[in-house]
């Protein structure tokens, strides 16, 4: 059954589409589905968010669209920016994600024996940069997340939310089109959540770029322009958000583990 859309409006190009996706893991009577049946639409130019309680499929959905995850076999459609992921070999998907997606690890996933520089230039020494040209372009993006100061220190010499900020800025280095984030402001204070949600709304006023957010954290459902609501592996319901149409009352006390 395909979602419920509270408001419908034009829809611009999409960054990625997904049809009757499933995703089990496990065999035989082990084997468990976590995603049924998943339909969504992640347009350019938008915020999306994913919301629900915890262990209802939405870190395995946006791993599928990063193309971390495969899907189950069947019918199940998974495209990218026009660019079919179960087509795709392991290396080219891996090229793929390299250009074009940036994603945020809610365990932010830090190399300990790297400086924060190192560590956001990685993206770009995997394109090939210089080591000249990726450590000042992630300067530049250090200082942007509020980071400036922290340049040479190693993860372990972070608190929690220091760490997220410089996974962010390693996410937006290479400057991807899609920008996947699970969980970017639940370590983060407020003055630093809504920095980190500016730059997020910067990337997706463009009409070539989008922003992905997996979140319980309702502080930032105001940044959203689409809310799919899940549940036991299903999208339920998605709501499109604008002047007309309202956070609706339902998603204002958000979601907790």
């Amino acid at each position: 059954m395909p979602p419920v859309t509270s408001s419908a409006k034009a829809t611009p190009a999409l960054a990625a589409y997904l049809r009757n996706v499933n995703k089990s893991f496990g065999d035989g009577g082990s084997r468990l589905q976590v995603l049924k049946e998943i339909d969504l639409d992640v347009r350019c130019g938008d915020i999306t968010m994913l919301v629900g309680p915890s262990g209802c499929g939405k870190t395995t959905l946006i791993s599928i669209v990063a193309g971390t995850l495969n899907v189950d076999e069947g019918p199940g459609e998974v495209t990218v920016f026009g660019q079919d992921l179960r087509k795709l070999s392991k290396g080219a998907t891996t090229k793929f994600r390299s250009t074009s997606i940036g994603f945020i690890f809610q365990s932010f996933n830090l190399i300990p024996t790297l400086s924060c520089v190192e560590n956001v230039s990685v993206p770009l020494l995997i394109q090939g940069k210089s080591t000249r040209v990726a450590e000042k372009k992630a300067r530049e993006v250090l200082e942007q997340v509020g980071m400036g100061d922290r340049m040479k220190h190693r993860p372990t010499q972070l608190s929690g939310g220091q760490q997220q900020r410089v996974a962010i800025a390693r996410a937006l280095v290479h400057d991807p089109r899609l920008i996947i984030c699970d969980e970017p402001t639940a370590a983060l204070d407020s003055k630093n959540g809504t920095l980190v949600m500016d730059i997020f709304e910067s990337v997706a006023r463009s009409p070539d770029r989008a922003v992905l957010i997996v979140t319980h954290d309702n502080r930032i459902f105001p940044h959203a322009n689409r809310i799919a609501s899940m549940d036991d592996g299903r999208i339920i319901e998605v709501h499109d958000i604008d002047a007309a149409h309202p956070l609706p009352e339902n998603l204002r006390h958000g979601f907790h583990s």
